[in-house]
């Protein structure tokens, strides 16, 4: 695609939503921007990781499309996303939607995501899936480490170029249907709840003395945290690990999983050296 940055001709309005606990999708985020800056593109990026900033509204008719990035969480986009997009209106926006996830379980979010999209009147021109290191590597898996890496990044210029070729299309294509999953989404929200059911001990500092900068607790996408104590609420904590993450002392962990690695790759019939190979995908 030709840069067409020409004087008179207005800029390109896009918007990057997107929710990133650990880093890995904000990192594909600041790739597209990067990438559309090439072109005669005006981007703006709005980070829904923490409550108050899914609070703040965001008017879509001020743009010309939209980017949405979200992490696989139990199959699907996160339950917070869910429902900060059922409370949007695409106002007919063509979008665009990337995930991240570890090497595991991500089929079915491209088709619950188009779903939900559709339903809040958008027209869904892409979609793309990348490599990024599992949330549970902070407890002890090694499960894509070091991703999303060089090839996952080039894999992201390129889906950043063919979508923008499709928001600026004059005619409307979407992207192909994906494959009806074999279990419902009522299924799925019941399987949610289980997350987490091997960290059996949620993110604490188990009493060691810290600096109280308190990012932990203002950082928490669902206020779960509370830095003075140093624990969670079980009841909301979603297991992202986003105060771990962010724990700029390294206080911060959970039970150690390391012993349950090798059973889930057994599980999924497959290897941390397959893992390692995947590669991040396209989908138009």
């Amino acid at each position: 695609m030709e840069n067409i940055a020409e004087e008179g001709i207005r800029p390109f309005n896009v918007i990057i939503v997107f929710f990133s606990a650990t880093g890995n999708t904000r990192k594909i985020a600041d790739v597209i921007e990067n990438k559309l800056s090439e072109f005669n593109v005006s981007v703006t990026q709005f980070d829904i990781s923490s409550p108050q900033d899914r609070n703040k509204s965001i008017s879509f008719s001020d743009y010309d499309a939209v980017f949405f990035g979200f992490p696989i969480y139990s199959l699907r986009a996160p339950r917070v996303c869910r429902e900060w997009l059922m409370r949007q209106n695409g106002e007919s926006k063509r979008c665009s939607v990337f995930f991240t996830y570890g090497g595991f379980g991500k089929e079915p979010a491209h088709y619950y995501i188009k779903e939900l999209l559709e339903e809040r009147n958008f027209s869904l021109v892409s979609t793309a899936e990348f490599l990024g290191a599992h949330t549970f590597n902070y407890s002890g898996w090694q499960a894509a480490q070091g991703r999303p890496g060089p090839s996952d990044l080039k894999v992201a210029e390129d889906y950043t170029i063919k979508t923008l070729e499709r928001f600026r299309a004059d005619d409307l294509i979407t992207v192909t249907d994906f494959e009806k999953p074999p279990f419902p989404a009522e299924q799925l929200d019941e399987a949610e709840k289980y997350r987490f059911h091997l960290i059996t001990q949620l993110p604490t500092r188990d009493g060691k003395e810290c600096c109280l900068c308190m990012q932990c607790e203002e950082l928490c996408p669902t206020g779960s945290m509370d830095a003075v104590r140093g624990v969670v609420n079980p009841e909301s904590c979603i297991a992202c690990f986003r105060c771990i993450a962010s724990c700029p002392e390294g206080v911060l962990h959970t039970n150690d999983i390391a012993n349950s690695w090798e059973n889930k790759l057994k599980m999924h019939n497959t290897t941390k050296e397959e893992i390692d190979r995947m590669e991040s995908r396209i989908f138009l």
